[in-house]
């Protein structure tokens, strides 16, 4: 049977083999939330890039750029990291290079996966039927914050292996806590993360609406897939 398995952090994805397995990769606030949004707003694709300085050469090149570090829009860049950004019908059939603190780092970590997909909560099902029908085995890498573990993409995580518990063997004990989690925490998500630290961090600078926006499940079918450099969607 197939496994499922979660990585908290891309500072542990050294110790997984990445072969024979589809990368499910997860920034619920706010990167991979933006990503499912501006495809399926029309954005034809987007290039995750780690760092300012490839995004700014991108920028150069004459691509729109999206930039975020401690969760507010890097200076000089086009676009910020927050979903409402990528309703605009102007941004559609253009092609985005993005950076952001932590998402595009753990996309770029994750390269040696048989696929690389973008998931939030945005499209959970879409996400959760595709995996049902692959023969491959699943990691959900969790993009935490700064190498540490965060208790929002966990929660996202376990609502993957709660979804796929019957068909995927569940063999390692963070799976075990990231679906624990969630069941404890799915009937009202906001209220469960109130107290945690990006939804503290992003209080402070303000933001309230992008939190709950990424906390609806299954508003959008589109599920982003990485093909060469480019997030596609599927």
């Amino acid at each position: 049977m197939r496994n499922i398995d979660v990585c908290p952090t891309p500072e542990l994805l050294h110790l997984y083999n990445l072969q024979n397995t589809v990368v499910v990769v997860v920034d619920v606030l706010r990167a991979t939330s933006c990503m499912t949004v501006a495809l399926a707003h029309g954005v034809k694709c987007i290039i995750p890039v780690a760092t300012l300085e490839e995004c700014r050469q991108l920028q150069m090149k004459g691509y729109l750029a999206a930039a975020e570090r401690d969760a507010k829009k890097a200076e000089g860049f086009d676009l910020d990291n927050s979903p409402f950004s990528y309703m605009d019908p102007h941004l559609e059939g253009k092609t985005i290079a993005m950076t952001t603190t932590n998402g595009t780092l753990a996309i770029t970590k994750s390269r040696e996966a048989v696929k690389v997909l973008i998931g939030s909560f945005l499209n959970l099902s879409a996400i959760t039927s595709y995996l049902l029908e692959q023969s491959y085995d699943v990691l959900v890498l969790c993009a935490g914050w700064k190498g540490k573990v965060n208790l929002e993409d966990t929660l996202f995580a376990g609502a993957v292996v709660n979804a796929l518990q019957y068909d995927f063997t569940i063999s390692q004990d963070t799976a075990l806590i990231a679906q624990t989690l969630y069941k404890v925490g799915k009937k009202d998500l906001m209220a469960f993360l109130a107290t945690s630290s990006h939804v503290g961090r992003l209080h402070r600078l303000g933001i309230y609406q992008d939190i709950n926006f990424c906390l609806q499940p299954d508003k959008f079918d589109v599920i982003p897939v990485l093909r060469g450099n480019y997030l596609v969607p599927m």
